[in-house]
């Protein structure tokens, strides 16, 4: 036992750390296979049985883990841009190029204290980031990633994100008033006039949409703008994709019109009070929201997973599979040949490289070579690939732009940002819906 102690001592950090995962890891794995084994056929019919819980329970589980990793990259692709924008290198310490520094936020705030104030309203104080988030997460049940990728097609899918997104309002009112802190009270009451306010012109600026696509259903709406670029509806609906983006901009809380949260005036308005992992979930409902109305703009109006101009259909296929088994034993070999084939210009080139570390370098770019013409067989033989890569092409080019925004434009007064909604993006939103419908008749007459 102690000859046991003292070499456990001697380990380093990474050292224990892979002892310990790599037993573990092995036993899980026999339990997994045992398991399979005895129940596997059971399991299956099940799951043939019930399909439709399934699918729903597995669409809500990959919903909810998602949006950890697109908050993560949208809090990088923020710090990075604006760093740069401001002529600094920004994170570049944690990770490669700093793309570890969201993941050590997360963890950070997961271990920070989380503290309720004395007088606030604990039961309300608690639920209300619950009801944020959450507000945020369930609107991508409907956001149709690419072709057959989405959780759920509603004809009236529209509909239901307007009407479930306009419940974060909601969880912000919840935090500012349970806070019982009146600059969390200030932010609150602001959420609730600027989200309402704004939640008009948003929805009456897709309502021109809607009357040319004749539904709600996102899906269908994406189907309608497949084709050239020249027919997805921001060129027809110009002045709708304006004011949307104006409007969804302060849907977001964001720059300019990021009022409710403004340190400037009132500290951090609803999310004054809070720490720990409730401040987290405002946090990353904020960053969520970014990717979701992003997200939304280029369904609507970019055409969704649609590319710019089609391209022709090809099939190649991964394998012939006339072969057989000696095709086995090739594509064995061909890591082993490719490693070799990398590894040995940077051996030759320069004399002192250890072997071992030339075989390193050229095991690092025969995956990188390999995942890339991986990815270019996906692109051109799956749809759905091809689909996803344009969608999240453009919905982190709206991503961006919500950034930039952030590093230049300065912060309105509330009076102004009430009273552009009020006198402006209304009037505007009921002029491009009436002159849409004008269109329409004169056109179907």
């Amino acid at each position: 036992m102690t000859a046991v102690s003292r070499a456990w001592g001697r380990l380093t950090l990474p050292g224990r750390i892979v002892f310990t995962l790599v037993p573990l890891l092995a036993v899980l794995g026999a339990g997994l296979v045992a398991l399979i084994v005895l129940f596997g056929g059971t399991a299956a019919d099940l799951i043939l049985a019930n399909l439709g819980f399934v699918r729903f329970l597995a669409a809500a589980t990959i919903i909810l883990v998602i949006t950890i990793p697109i908050a993560f990259l949208n809090i990088y692709l923020e710090m990075k841009v604006i760093a740069l924008m401001n002529l600094r290198v920004g994170p570049d310490r944690v990770g490669p190029w700093g793309s570890l520094l969201s993941v050590v936020h997360g963890l950070k705030v997961l271990i920070k204290e989380d503290f309720t104030p004395t007088a606030a309203d604990p039961i309300v104080f608690t639920w209300a980031p619950v009801v944020t988030y959450a507000a945020a997460v369930m609107t991508l049940l409907v956001l149709p990633f690419a072709p057959g990728l989405y959780g759920q097609d509603f004809n009236i899918g529209l509909l239901y994100f307007f009407a479930v997104g306009g419940m974060g309002v909601v969880g912000l009112l919840m935090g500012g008033w349970s806070s019982f802190n009146k600059y969390s009270l200030l932010g609150g009451l602001r959420s609730a006039a600027q989200i309402v306010s704004y939640e008009i012109p948003l929805t009456l600026s897709v309502v021109g949409l809607l009357i040319l696509a004749g539904t709600m259903s996102l899906n269908q709406i994406v189907q309608q703008q497949s084709g050239w670029f020249t027919d997805w509806f921001v060129f027809r609906q110009p002045l709708g994709f304006v004011i949307f983006f104006i409007a969804a901009t302060a849907e977001a809380n964001r720059t300019p019109f990021d009022l409710t949260e403004a340190d400037s005036e009132i500290v951090a308005g609803f999310a004054t009070e809070y720490s720990g992992m409730r401040f987290g979930f405002f946090f990353f409902a904020e960053y969520v929201n970014v990717f979701i109305l992003s997200a939304l703009a280029a369904v609507l109006f970019l055409g969704g997973w649609n590319a710019p101009f089609p391209f022709p259909a090809l099939s190649i296929p991964l394998y012939p599979g006339s072969l057989g088994i000696p095709l086995l034993f090739l594509i064995a070999l061909v890591p082993i040949i490719g490693t070799l084939a990398l590894a040995a210009p940077f051996y030759l080139a320069r004399s002192s490289m250890r072997w071992w570390v030339a075989l390193i370098i050229g095991f690092v770019l025969f995956n990188v070579v390999a995942g890339g013409l991986t990815f270019a067989w996906a692109y051109v033989s799956f749809d759905w690939v091809a689909g996803l890569v344009w969608f999240m092409a453009k919905t982190f080019g709206f991503v961006f732009v919500f950034v930039w925004m952030r590093g230049t434009l300065p912060r309105v007064r509330i009076d102004q940002l009430m009273g552009f909604a009020w006198k402006w993006l209304l009037p505007a939103a009921l002029l491009n819906l009436f002159v849409t419908a004008a269109a329409v008749v004169i056109v179907g007459s």
